[in-house]
């Protein structure tokens, strides 16, 4: 069985993670999305929080997919859950610059574990979750970035 891992903090889970989290599950037999705790960063949103926001979104995804937090090593979280793969979006040259050192070193800690990026749809290029976070914040639209469960979210986090 292909278990790949998808880590990130999905503060919040945006449609740009859907959209590699959909791609990303129709390679492997099982996908594992990673929720690093990140407390450090001070995020939004509290990890049982976020944990619960991925849920219910990868719910309707017809594939075999586990939401599991996670405050380890990376490649120490991957050998724990049994995956060959790590799955990473990127939507950009900023994107590639940031996770090119990580994966060397990766692939230095854990050779065994292949890194497999995924260039983010066109359309979903423009979305980060500290701007998403931004524009809610300020009153702006996010429809166009989060599905409906995780705008609602952010709505109720500024009130």
């Amino acid at each position: 069985m292909r278990i790949g891992l998808y880590p990130g903090t999905f503060d919040p889970v945006t449609n740009g993670h859907l959209d590699i989290i959909r791609r990303g599950a129709a390679l492997v037999d099982r996908l594992v999305i990673g929720v690093a705790i990140n407390a450090g960063k001070g995020p939004l949103f509290g990890v049982d929080e976020r944990v619960a926001l991925l849920e219910v979104e990868v719910a309707a995804i017809p594939a075999d997919i586990a939401v599991v937090p996670f405050e380890t090593l990376l490649v120490d979280f991957a050998g724990k859950v049994g995956a060959q793969v790590i799955i990473r979006g990127l939507r950009g040259a900023a994107d590639f610059e940031y996770e090119f050192p990580m994966t060397g070193m990766n692939r230095t800690l854990a050779p065994d574990i292949e890194t497999v990026f995924l260039m983010a749809e066109a359309r979903h290029q423009a979305i980060a979750s500290r701007l998403v976070k931004e524009v809610s914040r300020l009153g702006g639209d996010v429809s166009a970035f989060v599905p409906p469960g995780v705008q609602q979210a952010l709505a109720d986090r500024w009130k």
